[in-house]
């Protein structure tokens, strides 16, 4: 738990920097007093959603691949996934831009958004979507760190890019009053000294970037897309029901859409830590997985899992307790602001299960199970969005909406911990073949044993 509840706290703080930087920068917009400018900014966040889960996913390969390969003991391997990682995810990132560019009008306007509101929102991804290649890279390096078990430098690379965000927001939005461009703008620059510092971790201080040659980048791709397309697959599920949430969100009018965004920067917020977590628990498995410790895997996942519930529980009384506060403090008016109080009251809850499948889904992704977390998200995100989601709009409006995303995370969170821990049994009780025996683990102050020794450093 200690190791659990360590890896967790330093990866939280930097993480929910970023979080918190992201909901100021939807604080400043709603300063301005223009309802589009905060509708335009929720559109655009559920587009640029899409891109960051590629980059999510295929940061959990990157995490595993070199996790495994220290457990084992082979920092060279390690240093060379990592390398290799980094150029995949860099190509990757930069064909997806030049994919959906062409089309990002049209992209917004599926999902509802109309007049003002859709050219504000289609500028704002004309600014941010080409740096999707800067952030990616960046949130590769920093599970390199995680994968070596340095979690402290992980926090100081999405802590950079926060500070850096937080300086840069106001004084585009107001003092050049470049309004909606300076926050884009803002988001761009941030997103370079992100990358920039987690380069100096991964590379300058651990050498954990060796860029391989052709013949072993074509060996790494084989072990990196095997983990990161399933991987990537599970991540682009959260924002395609978050994608019908905002297209039935968008029916009833601006002030709807701008509550729903203010939910969306006020979630990582508040359960920013149960991100963290679930970032932090993949390489405690994945090293443990590596080095053949089984009797750590099923220890880890539950201490996660009680991890997730107290504070879960904690967080959803908190929010309860300052709702309305909290709608005062984005300047959130009329529906919006009813939906806001409506989600700290009732729905903030729900969220604990969405942590249960949070960790599940690390347990499958570093144990050789990404198929599973896949089947997971991908079930969480159409049946357990779509009809819930209607159901309640067709029944309460905008409430129902917020209602059934809520709901819909209850079957899949159990049933996802619920296998989790079979996956982990199965793996315990299965003897070693007799040419995979476990090597001598590395010396006790190793860096590398656990990862414990550095994040406790």
């Amino acid at each position: 738990m200690r190791h659990v509840a360590v890896m967790t706290a330093t990866g939280s703080v930097g993480l929910v920097a970023i979080f918190i930087v992201d909901a100021l920068n939807l604080f400043y917009i709603s300063m301005l007093g223009v309802q589009e400018l905060a509708a335009a900014i929720g559109f655009a966040s559920t587009l640029m959603f899409f891109t960051l889960s590629v980059s999510i996913g295929l940061t959990i390969a990157a995490s595993a691949l070199v996790s495994r390969a220290l457990g084992r003991g082979d920092r060279a391997e390690a240093a060379r996934m990592g390398g290799a990682a980094m150029m995949f995810m860099g190509l990757t990132t930069g064909v997806i831009v030049l994919a959906i560019w062409p089309f990002l009008d049209p992209l917004v306007g599926l999902l509802g958004a109309t007049g003002e509101t859709r050219q504000l929102a289609t500028r704002f991804l004309q600014i941010v979507i080409p740096s999707s290649p800067l952030v990616s890279m960046g949130m590769c390096a920093t599970g390199i760190l995680r994968g070596v078990g340095d979690a402290r430098r992980a926090m100081y690379v999405t802590l950079a890019g926060g500070a850096a965000a937080a300086v840069l927001d106001p004084i585009l939005i107001f003092g050049f009053d470049l309004g909606l461009d300076g926050a884009a703008i803002s988001t761009v620059l941030s997103r370079l000294v992100l990358l920039a510092i987690g380069i100096h971790g991964a590379h300058v201080v651990h050498r954990l970037m060796a860029l391989p040659g052709p013949r072993k980048m074509v060996a790494a791709a084989r072990p990196f897309f095997a983990i990161g397309i399933p991987a990537v697959l599970t991540q682009i599920a959260t924002p395609v029901g978050n994608a019908y949430v905002t297209i039935e969100m968008a029916r009833f009018g601006d002030e709807a859409v701008a509550g729903w965004a203010i939910i969306g920067r006020l979630i990582p917020v508040a359960f920013g830590v149960i991100f963290a977590l679930s970032g932090a628990v993949g390489p405690i498995l994945g090293q443990n997985y590596g080095a053949r410790r089984y009797d750590r895997l099923n220890a880890a996942l539950r201490d996660a899992l009680v991890f997730v519930t107290l504070y879960c529980l904690g967080v959803w009384m908190l929010l309860a307790l300052l709702s309305t506060p909290v709608a005062d403090l984005f300047g959130a008016v009329g529906e919006a602001r009813e939906l806001v109080i409506f989600f700290c009251l009732f729905v903030a809850g729900s969220f604990l299960f969405n942590g249960m499948l949070f960790v599940a889904n690390a347990a499958f992704n570093n144990l050789g199970f990404a198929t599973y977390s896949t089947v997971f998200n991908w079930g969480r995100s159409t049946l357990g969005v779509i009809p819930f989601v209607w159901a309640g709009a067709q029944l309460y409006g905008a409430k129902g909406v917020i209602a059934g995303w809520g709901l819909g995370a209850i079957v899949f969170g159990i049933v996802a911990a619920v296998v989790a821990f079979r996956v982990v049994r199965g793996i315990g009780d299965k003897p070693p073949a007799e040419d995979d025996v476990p090597s001598p683990p590395p010396a006790a102050n190793s860096p590398f044993s656990t990862g414990k020794a550095a994040t406790l450093q």
